[in-house]
């Protein structure tokens, strides 16, 4: 057992400004003891996706103020904090350089060992730390920057089993939603029309069905869509609804095949070698909000004998707690911390061993 921890989160590699604090006990639970997200919605909705240089900007304005109210919620100082955690990557790299440099000011002046997280880890750990979740398990990662299906074999060791080759899921969405004229995010508008839609339609592709390798494909979907709009223009609300519950419905059909793929190739690896008694999918990232993957992925789980782990959805979307939680998980394994030298990466895979592919998170080819 190691000695309890907290440590202070920060938060800022896209538009969510946020910081926390957690608490890791001897027995290796969690808990939140203060959580601040600021959330920049409204000051890139008018532009239908987030401006760089503006979410840089406003992370310079509130994330002392956030920092302080996190540590007051938590009813501790920073001379009671154990390590600091900050965000490194990926992201948009004004953004991090504004969370970085923040969270080393703060370890410089405090001595506090300081630990650059990687965002991606940050997700993949949650749900030990909402659900108690042993090693190892299986993950979804659905956001507007990755789409990725990653083995979870403890901290920092990540293997990613299939990846998106185009778009994210999330950009996907956002795009759709674009499209036919819907408010940004995209996401939540999509899921909102679809409610009212009939999902039979239209019968849209269903990319790499039936493949047996685990990756994705959303971009041919997306030109379904689009030539679908163009030859109903003008379009209804009525055509809408019922494009975006068709959209919806490929989709679901689509994570069906190749999520279940992994489920089973899971439970011949781990399962049956006993590694994993209780095998586990957890969703994780901003789509994982979406009621019908949701659905659709506890159906499948149920059908395969797994247990659907989904936290709650405030740390589905970026947040600072899960990123103070990689930091106390990497503490308690005894991982080296990092240098005040330490670089904010736009592009950072969890997997540095996999191919370069879109969605991977490194440079490459279209990638």
């Amino acid at each position: 057992m190691s000695p309890p921890l907290r440590i202070l989160g920060i938060e800022t590699s896209c538009d969510e400004t946020a910081a926390s604090v957690v608490l890791r006990d001897d027995e290796g639970g969690g808990r939140i003891l203060g959580d601040v997200v600021l959330s920049q919605l409204e000051e890139h909705s008018a532009y239908g996706g987030v401006v760089p240089e503006i979410a840089a900007r406003a992370h310079v304005e509130a994330l002392d103020a956030l920092i302080a109210e996190a540590l007051l919620r938590a009813g501790v100082t920073l001379r009671e904090i154990d390590a600091i955690a900050a965000t490194s990557g990926p992201g948009l790299i004004g953004g991090l350089i504004v969370g970085l440099m923040t969270g080393k000011a703060i370890a410089r002046a405090t001595g506090k060992p300081l630990y650059a997280v990687n965002h991606l880890e940050g997700h993949a750990l949650t749900a030990r730390l909402t659900d108690g979740l042993s090693f190892p398990y299986l993950m979804l990662l659905v956001s507007g920057g990755h789409t990725q299906l990653i083995l979870v074999k403890g901290v920092g060791r990540y293997e990613r089993w299939g990846t998106t080759i185009d778009d994210a899921l999330g950009e996907a969405f956002d795009k759709t939603a674009k499209l036919l004229g819907l408010p940004y995010p995209g996401g939540p508008a999509v899921e909102r029309a679809a409610r009212a839609g009939d999902p039979e339609r239209f019968d849209f592709p269903r990319p790499l069905v039936g493949d047996a390798r685990l990756d994705f494909s959303f971009s041919g979907l997306k030109t379904a869509v689009r030539q679908a709009a163009q030859a109903l223009e003008p379009v209804t609300d009525k055509d809408i609804a019922d494009i975006c519950a068709s959209f919806q419905r490929a989709i679901s059909r689509t994570l069906k095949d190749r999520v279940g793929r992994g489920l089973k190739r899971f439970k011949a690896e781990f399962a049956a070698a006993g590694e994993a008694a209780h095998p586990a999918l957890v969703v994780a990232g901003g789509v994982a909000a979406n009621e019908m993957l949701r659905t659709t992925l506890q159906s499948l789980c149920d059908a395969l004998g797994f247990r659907f782990v989904a936290p709650p959805l405030a740390l589905c979307t970026d947040n600072a707690a899960m990123i103070a939680w990689a930091g106390a998980e990497r503490l308690a394994a005894g991982l080296p911390a990092d240098g005040l030298d330490a670089a904010p990466r736009s592009r950072w895979p969890l997997d540095s061993e996999a191919q370069a592919l879109i969605g991977s998170g490194k440079r490459g080819a279209k990638a």
